[in-house]
């Protein structure tokens, strides 16, 4: 079953077109690597259809047209991401970063926290995010106690916190040793266990080869092929565009 799909998705800054006409679709339970160059339009294709930078084309989210709905409704439709620079708030504990991020903020909850700031709250989905990441030890810890590979966990956490359908990572492994990596792509494995479907995007091949089901590639903003990671590894167009004579090498 296809969760999520754009057809003929475009992003343009002026004339510059930095995403192309780009089709992809991501099946439900799968975890999908969107891979490129640097400045492919890969980060930016995120912010597309998340909705933090105009389109062109169709974006369609478990079978509803999200094209023209505004960030937030994207969110609570079930659109998640992660970012490239963390952010995470270094005043508060890991738990009430992630209580932050599970809070659906409507006008109702709104006009509710204003009269009864200490009402009861839901808070299932930071527990579901500690135990399919395995930070529950972390929970009372603050940000700046904790290395890289945590806070990325972290930071993926804070994201399945509101029980996305669909969950964007961009460059989760950015940083990361390979000691590291390799412990990211098992939680990201785990994610997939739970029920939440991912987007990847990181430069790490190791890690996209390694735990995603299928590939896309993208080179100046336009898809140049698709196919599982044994496909994606012997195709010549990403071998020229991104990985590099060192992979056609490793494949002779």
């Amino acid at each position: 079953m296809t969760l999520f799909e754009t057809s003929s998705m475009s992003v343009a800054f002026g004339g510059l077109r930095a995403v192309d006409n780009v089709d992809i679709a991501v099946e439900k339970g799968k975890l999908v690597g969107l891979i490129g160059p640097n400045g492919a339009g890969k980060t930016t294709f995120i912010d597309g259809v998340t909705g933090f930078v105009p389109t062109t084309g169709r974006i369609m989210l478990d079978g509803k047209d999200i094209s023209s709905s505004p960030a937030h409704r994207r969110a609570a439709a079930g659109l998640g991401r992660t970012w490239q620079s963390l952010e995470l708030f270094d005043d508060l504990t890991i738990e009430e970063n992630l209580q932050v991020a599970a809070e659906n903020q409507t006008l109702a909850t709104f006009i509710a926290d204003a009269f009864l700031p200490l009402r009861s709250r839901d808070h299932s989905g930071v527990q579901f995010a500690l135990d399919v990441l395995g930070i529950s030890n972390l929970r009372g810890r603050m940000p700046n106690e904790l290395s890289q590979g945590q806070r990325k966990l972290v930071s993926a956490a804070r994201a399945l916190a509101g029980r996305p359908k669909l969950l964007c990572m961009d460059e989760p492994a950015a940083g990361l040793d390979t000691q590291e990596s390799q412990q990211l792509g098992l939680r990201l494995r785990d994610i997939i266990d739970a029920g939440i479907t991912i987007l990847l995007v990181d430069h790490d091949m190791g890690l996209v080869l390694n735990v995603c089901d299928y590939i896309y590639v993208i080179e100046f903003g336009h898809k140049i092929a698709e196919g599982t990671p044994s496909q994606i590894k012997k195709d010549p167009a990403v071998i020229k565009a991104y990985l590099g004579s060192a992979s056609q090498e490793s494949n002779d």
